[in-house]
């Protein structure tokens, strides 16, 4: 009898699944793990052509990151010629840093750019988005989803309020409206449409968004399952 309790509770929490809605700052993670290690390496290289090509690196990532935050790349047609035009403009670049006469206004202006930045510079701004990393892991507590087998439960507020919707007969659409918000964090948009409830819910930017629908869908689809076999039974059928 005792090993009965841990184990139904176990089972229960197996049975939950969560769903967060994240701000889109959390796609900067490969910025920030890049000011981290080229931090860590303008720790040993204070000048010269590493340092630069570190701050070019850097900058090549940050502006990444912002376009991937400013714009949608919603089909794969999108994110190949964004890539192309990445490719061009990096050939235009290094074509004109290796063969100046090819394109004098362009390696006059490539020579020009020498951008540095000391180990200091790169871990104050890792440290200014880890704070702010932290400020949505906090977040996270006071705002969620929670998916149980017979109810749809929705926790937000300091207080912990809570709304409840009933899982049967609970439909979910899941949309891909960015691939690179796909490709960086498996992340995209659940639309929850509860059956009592006249409007549906919306959770933009939910991680690893394909595994959770999927468990989503079999956690409703064994309930449907059950709530056939435990409906009511025609009558003159024995037990």
């Amino acid at each position: 009898m005792s090993q009965g309790k841990p184990q139904s509770d176990a089972k229960e929490a197996s049975e939950r699944i969560y769903l967060v809605s994240y701000p889109k700052i959390v796609l900067l993670y490969p910025t920030f793990v890049a000011a981290i290690v080229a931090g860590c390496i303008e720790l040993f290289v204070k000048e010269g052509v590493v340092a630069q090509s570190l701050g070019l690196g850097f900058l090549w990532m940050f502006a990444l990151n912002i376009v991937v935050l400013s714009f949608d790349f919603p089909r794969t047609t999108s994110l190949t010629l964004f890539f192309l035009l990445m490719a061009a403009g990096l050939g235009v670049v290094l074509g004109a840093s290796n063969y100046p006469d090819l394109l004098p206004a362009v390696y006059n202006l490539v020579k020009e750019v020498k951008p540095f930045a000391n180990s200091t510079f790169y871990f104050l701004f890792a440290g200014i988005l880890g704070v702010m990393y932290v400020f949505v892991l906090i977040y996270e507590r006071f705002d969620y989803w929670e998916v149980r087998p017979n109810e749809l439960l929705h926790h937000h507020g300091v207080l912990s309020s809570l709304e409840r919707f009933s899982a049967p007969s609970l439909r979910i659409t899941k949309e891909i409206d960015d691939v690179f918000e796909y490709l960086l964090l498996g992340s995209g948009r659940l639309v929850l449409h509860p059956s009592n409830e006249p409007r549906a819910f919306v959770l933009d930017n939910v991680p690893f968004i394909t595994s959770k629908e999927a468990r989503i869908t079999k956690m409703l689809g064994a309930l449907q399952v059950q709530l056939r076999e435990d409906g009511p039974r025609p009558a003159g059928v024995a037990d």
